[in-house]
């Protein structure tokens, strides 16, 4: 499809209706739909916190924060080798955030972005696009805030699209297409607003909230 054809409603339809778009390479002009047979979620009550992220986020050295500095957040997921991430693809997730339907976690050490994550939400449903890392565990820290936060904000799914080892270490589960399309309906239906509550500043409240969940 060009870039002329998608629009940010049709963006939005698209995840409603369970498929995704990507680019070939962030050079693509276009993009395709995806809709896997097999598809990533992460059980918001199945994080796996491990003993030495805990221990990092213990410290008290890092702090995280919602909607601030999007475009880098966004811009350092696309910052690899390969990526599915093409400038349609920017421009309409820059589009959306305003709207309220596009969000990045990033964290910090002290002003210095260590690691973040985005991702479009519809109802009660997350689509976790893409997370990076900067520095030592800076996706992890960045997915347990997100996680934290999406739970005590009322959502109900988290799609990460495929499932790679990494998210599968962290508690990343697949389940059927007909499996997750009705758990998109489902979330679909129901209410949740990531402003609803500031994102926690604590990491140490993170942390205990995540191990007692899982």
């Amino acid at each position: 499809m060009s870039d002329r054809a998608l629009t940010p409603d049709l963006l939005l339809g698209a995840y409603a209706a369970g498929v995704f778009p990507m680019a070939e390479d962030r050079n693509d002009p276009g993009v395709y739909w995806v809709d896997p047979r097999f598809r990533g979620v992460l059980p918001l009550d199945g994080f796996h916190m491990s003993r030495s992220l805990a221990r990092r986020m213990k410290t008290g050295r890092y702090h995280a924060t919602l909607n601030r500095a999007f475009s880098q957040v966004l811009d350092g997921c696309a910052a690899r080798e390969e990526t599915w991430i093409n400038e349609t693809i920017r421009d309409l997730v820059l589009e959306l955030a305003p709207n309220g339907h596009a969000h990045a976690f990033a964290v910090w050490d002290h002003d210095r972005l260590v690691g973040g994550m985005y991702g479009i939400t519809l109802g009660a449903a997350f689509f976790g696009e893409s997370m990076f890392s900067n520095y030592t565990d800076g996706s992890k820290m960045a997915l347990a805030w997100a996680v934290d936060h999406l739970v005590r904000t009322g959502f109900t799914l988290f799609d990460t699209q495929f499932l790679t080892p990494h998210l599968a270490s962290l508690g990343g589960v697949e389940i059927p297409r007909a499996v997750y399309h009705q758990r998109l309906h489902n979330a679909l239906e129901a209410p949740a607003n990531i402003q609803k509550i500031p994102l926690e500043n604590d990491p140490q409240a993170v942390v205990q909230r995540i191990t007692q969940m899982s």
